[in-house]
């Protein structure tokens, strides 16, 4: 094939569905969000605000992404991916794209608004992708998952310290004692 050649408008939509169904395959999470209400600006503030949580926040035309939510064999209802929608793909952290976007919501009025989304091939409504919002991201977890694990161990670093300050200070009272 001719690489000067241009494609017809049917073979990149076939393309683009391939590229989104990759997308919609690869992902830990979607979320499917209104964005009307934004400036160019402001979505691609949030773009890059959600590249850098691990996800991509892709804008394409409902049926392209409809072909290829069918592919991946996920179920949806057809009234969900109705007017404008942009699509929160969260490739390593589950719920940090996801977050991202409830930040962003608050500080702009609450537009983006969530319409509905996916855990995994689990279907989620738009309250459903708002709880997942409200989950502490993985690092925060991590962090009272080892303070939850430090925590005793301090405690008995400090009584196994205390033994020996109480011996420290009786043996220098009887130091004293004897000088």
């Amino acid at each position: 094939m001719d690489k000067h050649k241009k494609l017809s408008a049917r073979d990149t939509k076939i393309e683009t569905v391939q590229s989104l169904a990759e997308k919609v395959m690869r992902a830990k999470t979607m979320a499917f969000v209104d964005y009307q209400g934004l400036n160019v600006n402001q979505i691609n503030d949030l773009r890059s605000k959600v590249k850098l949580a691990g996800g991509e926040l892709i804008v394409a035309k409902n049926t392209l992404m409809k072909r290829a939510l069918s592919i991946n064999h996920l179920p949806f209802t057809i009234n969900f991916l109705t007017g404008p929608a942009a699509t929160v793909f969260s490739y390593d952290d589950e719920i940090g794209a996801i977050k991202t976007v409830a930040e962003t919501a608050k500080t702009t009025g609450g537009i983006p608004k969530f319409k509905f989304g996916f855990f995994g091939k689990d279907f989620l409504d738009a309250i459903g992708i708002d709880s997942l919002a409200k989950i502490p991201s993985r690092a925060e977890l991590q962090a009272k998952v080892v303070g939850a694990l430090a925590s005793p161990i301090r405690g008995i670093v400090n009584v196994l310290q205390a033994n020996i300050r109480n011996l420290a200070v009786v043996l220098s009272e009887i130091s004293k004692k004897q000088s």
